[in-house]
């Protein structure tokens, strides 16, 4: 076992999460935490994605993607989807994490906690300054849950996004 990729944690009634680093071989699973997200997050018609695509995208040889797997049992149970980014100010990388996601039957077991604990080691283990994310308004759950973890909101800052079609439109 390479300690860098698989990580063990007993959790809830002697079950084991197994959280490893996904391959392309994973590409359907993350599809399918993909939706189960999009669902949560009341976003379905926003996933224009294919496991195909996610595939050549997320292990392509250029690709600074990573996912996270969480298994309980051999059952696939949470993913976290994140890359590296940078900090001008502080002359170093961060690690930002796009999704995190786990079946609502795990909720509320530890499962989400030793994700982000994984990437937090992650973090750490490459010297980033800044471990980030962003979170829906409403989703007053997840908000107290990485409360509780001490991770701040960054409330001063807002968001701002082009979609394909703004970004067709300003490179042209």
């Amino acid at each position: 076992m390479n300690p860098d990729l698989d990580f063990y944690i007993d959790i809830i009634m002697n079950n084991i999460l197994k959280i490893k680093k996904a391959t392309i071989e994973d590409s359907e699973i993350i599809y399918n935490f993909i939706c189960q997200l999009a669902e949560y997050e009341k976003l379905t018609d926003d996933v224009t994605t294919t496991p195909d695509s996610l595939g050549e995208t997320l292990f392509s040889p250029n690709s600074n993607v990573e996912t996270l797997i969480g298994y309980v049992d051999e059952k696939p149970v949470a993913f976290a989807l994140y890359f590296y980014n940078f900090s001008t100010f502080k002359g170093k990388r961060g690690l930002y994490l796009e999704d995190i996601f786990v079946i609502p039957e795990m909720r509320g077991n530890g499962v989400g906690k030793e994700l982000l604990k994984r990437l937090a080691q992650i973090a750490k283990e490459n010297n980033c300054a800044r471990f980030e994310w962003s979170v829906l308004d409403w989703n007053e759950p997840a908000i107290n849950f990485y409360k509780s973890l001490g991770a701040k909101p960054m409330d001063e800052w807002t968001v701002y996004r082009l979609t394909e079609k703004e970004i067709k439109n300003l490179s042209n």
